[in-house]
């Protein structure tokens, strides 16, 4: 049964036509816009791959670009099999590149709908790798004279001014490292003595965060250190303090920074690809509408297009069928000497059988 059959008369061929070469380029826009969110992206992502423990989340980017190039070629060709549909005897060269052109078009437009719905369940790999390599740079941060390690200071505080955020899930993550580095502490002095022994690892901890950690907007003169000891400071209680630092974690403002700009980038893509299907449907129905012609000798007589030659299951059934007898013939014959002996050849110990009368 053919699926969603439509009649073309002469006028409504050229007009689908001239209209979906119109569309194609349109597509071909689109199709750079797809590459170049999919750069965009990538771009931010790197941006912050000191602070990323690995690289599943440019699977995304990667998608984009790769399906963006690919909506070029893809709407390029669409445009000319267009113009070539109003000549009649200029389409039939393209009969025989047709079939694979659509399966290779259609598993390109599928690839789009998958980086959408990738752009939107990247959150926990995001959040992963965010969480490990915050905390990284946090550990290293104190680690300004050690190569490799030396942008990490930098990156810290640029990343929590930049984004209004402080340590890896809260300021408190600061606590629990040794932020200051050993040169710039006088181990003479008994402070310094009483916390270093305090630590069985040695370390110096404390209550403090770095200046990067401040909020400009408060109007009290920033407390970076001894943030949990009410004595220090004059009119100050740690528990109802509204603190002048900023309490929001960098993992947190990463997460909705990207995810945001994934989730935006993903309603736009999914508008590309419904562009893309709609430039593959009215193509198929040039398609079909224009084989219907060949042969004739009226070109302007009216014809019939369609989607589907047979129904869904037909058509599934088709290519499966297909598939499996191309893999069957393309299947290896084993080796008689290293694998199966030949059907007809005589089994050990037995003589070849003669033909006697």
């Amino acid at each position: 049964m053919v699926l969603m059959k439509v009649k073309f008369p002469f006028q409504r061929r050229v007009r689908l036509a001239q209209g979906l070469w119109l569309l194609s380029w349109l597509a071909t826009m689109a199709g750079a816009f797809t590459f170049a969110l999919g750069v965009f992206l990538k771009t931010e992502l790197r941006r912050r791959s000191e602070v990323m423990d690995n690289a599943e989340i440019h699977a995304v980017p990667n998608t984009l670009m790769v399906v963006g190039l690919a909506s070029l070629g893809i709407n390029f060709f669409s445009g000319r099999i267009c113009q070539d549909s109003l000549d009649a005897a200029r389409f039939p060269r393209w009969k025989a590149l047709l079939p694979p052109f659509f399966a290779t078009a259609l598993l390109f437009t599928l690839l789009m709908l998958v980086a959408v719905v990738m752009s939107y369940a990247m959150k926990g790999n995001l959040e992963e790798s965010l969480k490990i390599g915050l905390k990284n740079g946090i550990r290293f941060y104190k680690d300004t004279d050690t190569p490799g390690r030396c942008f990490q200071k930098q990156t810290i505080d640029r990343l929590q001014m930049e984004f209004q955020c402080c340590g890896n899930s809260n300021f408190k993550d600061w606590f629990e490292v040794q932020w200051i580095s050993n040169r710039y502490l006088d181990f003479s002095a008994k402070e310094v003595k009483d916390r270093v022994k305090s630590n069985v690892d040695g370390r110096y901890l404390v209550d403090g965060v770095p200046f990067s950690c401040c909020n400009p907007s408060s109007p009290r003169p920033c407390i970076q250190y001894r943030l949990t000891n009410n004595s220090a400071h004059y009119n100050y209680e740690f528990q109802t303090e509204d603190l002048n630092i900023f309490t929001r974690g960098c993992r947190e403002a990463l997460v909705n920074y990207y995810m945001g700009l994934m989730n935006t980038i993903g309603a736009g893509v999914l508008s590309v690809f419904l562009l893309q299907m709609s430039v593959l449907v009215s193509l198929r129905y040039l398609q079909t509408a224009m084989e219907g012609m060949v042969g004739k000798e009226n070109t302007e007589c009216d014809t019939e297009g369609y989607l589907l030659e047979k129904g869904v299951k037909e058509t599934l059934k088709g290519f499966m069928d297909a598939f499996l007898k191309l893999f069957q013939t393309n299947q290896v014959t084993m080796d008689p000497e290293g694998g199966a002996p030949n059907e007809g050849a005589p089994k050990e110990g037995e003589k070849p059988a003669t033909s006697g009368k």
